[in-house]
């Protein structure tokens, strides 16, 4: 992985995300489920982790909070060019690594990952691309993959949340259906 690492960061307290990934709009789904917006009402930030294919959810999940997406394979080369590959999130006291998942292969290698974003490690890495939720530890960062709300693969579809508490992060996952 020899991707640019697109730093961005938020100056104010942050303690609900939603998390995304894989809605291949409109390509597997026709719009995002009614359930995906109950879901996030009340966060401060979404982050949706690649293969958008159109930019409009990014702009339906903004009129709930800001919006920081990473591009995924299927996303359009101006898309990616624009979101870039790899974020590193900086919210007040932690960061937050997300990226689509695909860079290295089908699976994600979290010792991989976890070197793309030395010296700063991230409390969590945020990754999509399997369409199947995860949320374990690896050396102590959460990795969360929230599945996919439109093309799940062997669940049903998916989305998360990440929450924020004294400096640790903790993920859930929400199924649709």
């Amino acid at each position: 992985m020899t991707e640019e690492i697109k730093v961005v960061k938020y100056d104010q307290e942050i303690t609900e995300i939603g998390v995304i990934a894989d809605t291949h709009i409109p390509t597997r789904g026709r719009y995002l489920p009614p359930k995906v917006f109950e879901l996030f009402d009340g966060v401060q930030l979404i982050l949706h982790a690649g293969d958008l294919v159109d930019e409009k959810i990014m702009v339906e999940l903004q009129a709930l909070a800001p919006v920081e997406a990473v591009a995924g394979n299927m996303d359009p080369g101006d898309l990616q060019t624009r979101l870039g590959r790899i974020k590193l999130v900086q919210l007040k006291e932690l960061s937050i690594g997300l990226l689509h998942g695909d860079l290295s292969g089908r699976k994600i290698n979290p010792d991989q990952v976890l070197k793309v974003f030395e010296p700063n490690r991230p409390k969590a890495v945020v990754f999509g691309h399997l369409h199947e939720p995860v949320s374990q530890m690896h050396r102590e960062t959460l990795f969360f993959n929230p599945g996919s709300a439109t093309d799940p693969r062997r669940r049903q579809p998916s989305c998360g949340r990440l929450k924020i508490l004294n400096g640790e992060v903790k993920g859930e996952i929400f199924y649709l259906d």
